[in-house]
């Protein structure tokens, strides 16, 4: 039986506006969109309104994989949460302002074809890349 949401979050050590920025942008998704230091996302394209669509191209370095993540978004409130639906399934990203610091929050649906826990591991990877990034830059 398929779970019916998966959740990932990590606290950045940056404000909100900052953070939103830097997951919004494609000149900074290329920088850290990906789940493993073997893998890079050479190119990245952002319509970040409704319908608009969000489009991350994620392949192996040595060139032997690759797909587009692509996704519309449903829902957009500047700086506070966005949804974006990919396929039949959706995330949800939230951005929570907490003193000095800014909490991501990402609720997705899972797909049939990978165990949760891979899935969850790989969402969480990337979120921990986007800290780094963030909090090196």
């Amino acid at each position: 039986m398929k779970a019916k949401r998966i959740e990932v979050k990590t606290s950045i050590n940056a404000d909100k506006t900052k953070v939103w920025d830097f997951y919004t942008n494609p000149k900074h998704i290329i920088h850290w969109n990906f789940a493993h230091p073997s893998w890079h996302c050479p190119s990245a394209e952002n319509n970040l309104k409704i319908g608009g669509k969000y489009c991350a191209r994620m392949e192996a370095k040595d060139g032997s994989f690759g797909f587009n993540f692509e996704a519309m978004y449903t829902e957009i409130r500047d700086q506070e949460q966005f949804t974006y639906q990919f396929e039949d399934r959706f995330a949800t990203v939230k951005f929570i302002s907490n003193a000095n610091n800014t909490e991501i929050n990402i609720v997705f649906a899972p797909e049939n074809e990978n165990p949760i826990e891979v899935q969850k591991g790989g969402w969480q990877a990337i979120l921990d890349n986007f800290k780094k990034y963030v909090e090196a830059t």
